[in-house]
């Protein structure tokens, strides 16, 4: 499902126009951003939770030039379901 089919369907089942729930919903996806670039995780209950995972340094290969490479310890963006959020997906 792409945003504008979310939108759509917001929009459909509230009846509020799709202007404002595309605003709504990209203004939601900047403050989640926000909030993760400053180190902060984003939790919605019965949903799952915006959370940085730190991943660690490691040594790669290239395996075309035969060399190794450091990849750098850095920070990524992850979503952790909640319980209640991956029973419901299972039990369908």
């Amino acid at each position: 499902m792409t945003k504008a089919e979310v939108v759509n369907e917001i929009a459909k089942k509230t009846g509020i126009e799709k202007a404002v729930v595309l605003s709504t919903v990209e203004t939601f996806m900047e403050v989640v951003k926000e909030s993760l670039i400053n180190q902060e995780p984003v939790y919605l209950r019965g949903f799952g939770s915006f959370i940085i995972k730190e991943r660690a340094e490691k040594t790669a290969r290239d395996i075309h030039k035969e060399t190794t490479l450091i990849i750098p310890a850095h920070n990524i963006p992850a979503f952790k379901p909640a319980k209640t959020f991956v029973q419901e997906v299972k039990n369908k």
